[in-house]
């Protein structure tokens, strides 16, 4: 079976219509969900990107893979992947599949996704790299102007300084933005595959719509501001939570932009969303011209959410919210139902999913499961919670998340613990960790969380034993030979 993954950057599932919004033109993802798998219970095991990819790539955890960190931001951790590390695409490589990747690899330092046998111009970086010499031939083979931009939306930094740049005003017609490029060169790739008969697997990463969002004016304006409804979290005190998160707000310079802006900033983006949904619809559509839609399953997801004002903050950061760990999850899989399903999944399950679509063991992927027999309609034993892990970003800062039907508990060894009941606080803003009537909640949440960082190897645990209430030990926690059962006490 053919395998075309495709995959956008700091997306938030609440901008697709097929996941509920009423003011976002999202036809060519709506229409992939509405013939395949929704999922509305994606997670992506930590909310930044060199990690999340890494975690894809491997369907390793974080803590296990160890490429902990973006590169840009990276305080210390690992840039690359070991040489010996099991990726999805040495394993398909040996069931001949041509392999191709166009857009966004971030993936380490050194290695680049032509060092895993992926085809595809190489584009490095966070966003996109608008001095490439291909995006620049494409751009002078067709005629079209550079990149250029105006309007430049930022705030004031807590030390006075400018803020990062948020949004702007983009001088090129569509035919010229990266997201059209990114799109012409994908379809180029299935072109060329279609006519070996081989099978393949083309990944389209588009580095939209993480901010900046950087925008022709018909996407810059294509949204009226006064549509948009602030996110409820908006009204977040940080009252009760970890310090770092109102420090986080000050560096993203909310506080220092008037709503109308933050508004704005929202419309933006939506119409970011919609050129991405749109450049998404052109390689959708030629996989269908190329009668290859029968034989290719289709996957779309995003590495991490955003914030875009929620809690007050921008891009993502120390705090394990909704609105930057659920993520889009959207399979089409040839013969399968329409379908939306509740269970609890990851990118890694992807990664296992890919393996064994593409007749692999998807066994290496170790800390992910095979979404086939979901996206076959079968009903089998489920995990009844998920886990995530952040390691930091500008500087380290070690957590650990639990979420079930109904509460979140994360783990701050720095700082206080957070509860939520996301049924009756769905927006989070109350923590509730040391509520006495939800102690039997957060002493289940925390065993739970504990035994499986033990089960899995995760080291984080050992802060958890002498710490929280995790109940009676079953082991010695110094990990040493000093005490034994015939050691006198």
């Amino acid at each position: 079976m053919n395998l075309l993954f495709l995959m956008t950057d700091q997306h938030r599932v609440d901008t697709l219509g097929c996941y509920g919004n009423a003011h976002v033109d999202t036809p060519n993802l709506d229409r992939l969900a509405a013939t395949g798998t929704r999922f509305d219970r994606c997670y992506t095991p930590t909310a930044i990107c060199t990690p999340a990819r890494a975690s894809l790539l491997t369907g390793q955890a974080p803590f296990r893979h160890r490429l902990l960190a973006n590169q840009e931001r990276n305080v210390g951790y690992l840039e690359d992947l070991a040489e010996d590390a099991f990726t999805f695409p040495d394993a398909l490589r040996q069931r001949d599949y041509q392999l191709g990747l166009v857009g966004k690899w971030h993936v380490g330092t050194h290695r680049t996704a032509a060092s895993f046998g992926f085809e595809g111009p190489p584009l490095p970086g966070w966003h996109n790299p608008v001095d490439h010499p291909d995006y620049l031939a494409y751009l002078a083979e067709r005629g079209l102007p550079p990149y250029r931009i105006s309007d430049r939306i930022r705030g004031t930094t807590p030390n006075g300084n400018p803020g990062n740049l948020l949004a702007a005003r983009l001088h090129q017609p569509v035919e010229a933005t990266f997201e059209h490029y990114l799109a012409t060169r994908a379809i180029e790739h299935l072109e060329r595959y279609a006519a070996t008969g081989r099978p393949f697997f083309l990944a389209t990463h588009f580095f939209g719509p993480h901010l900046p969002y950087l925008l022709p004016d018909a996407y810059f304006d294509r949204y009226d501001p006064d549509l948009v409804e602030l996110p409820a979290s908006i009204a977040e005190t940080f009252d009760g939570k970890p310090q770092v998160q109102r420090n986080y707000s000050a560096h993203w310079t909310f506080d220092s932009m008037p709503l109308e802006v933050t508004r704005k900033l929202i419309a933006v983006y939506w119409g970011y969303v919609s050129l991405v949904d749109e450049q998404l619809g052109r390689i959708l559509d030629r996989l269908d011209e190329l009668g290859l839609a029968g034989d290719t399953a289709v996957f779309f997801t995003a590495d991490h959410g955003e914030f875009t004002g929620a809690h007050r903050l921008h891009d993502k950061g120390p705090a394990m919210y909704e609105d930057i760990y659920r993520i889009p999850g959207i399979v089409r899989l040839p013969g399968a139902p329409p379908q939306v399903r509740q269970e609890f999944v990851n990118l890694m399950d992807c990664t296992a999913t890919i393996l064994e679509l593409a007749g692999c063991d998807p066994a290496p992927a170790v800390d992910g499961r095979s979404l086939v027999p979901l996206l076959r309609g079968e009903h089998p034993a489920w995990a009844p919670d998920m886990t995530a892990e952040f390691h930091g970003h500008h500087f380290p800062y070690p957590q650990r998340m639990i979420r079930d039907e109904r509460h979140k508990l994360v783990v701050n060894p720095e700082s206080v613990n957070e509860l939520y009941d996301l049924r009756a606080d769905p927006h989070e803003l109350r923590n509730r960790y040391e509520h006495p009537e939800l102690r039997p909640v957060r002493r289940r949440l925390m065993r739970r969380l504990y035994d499986l960082l033990r089960e899995r190897g995760d080291n984080f645990y050992h802060w958890m034993t002498p710490m929280y209430d995790i109940g009676a030990l079953d082991h010695d926690p110094s990990l040493s030979v000093f005490e034994t059962e015939e050691t006198p006490r």
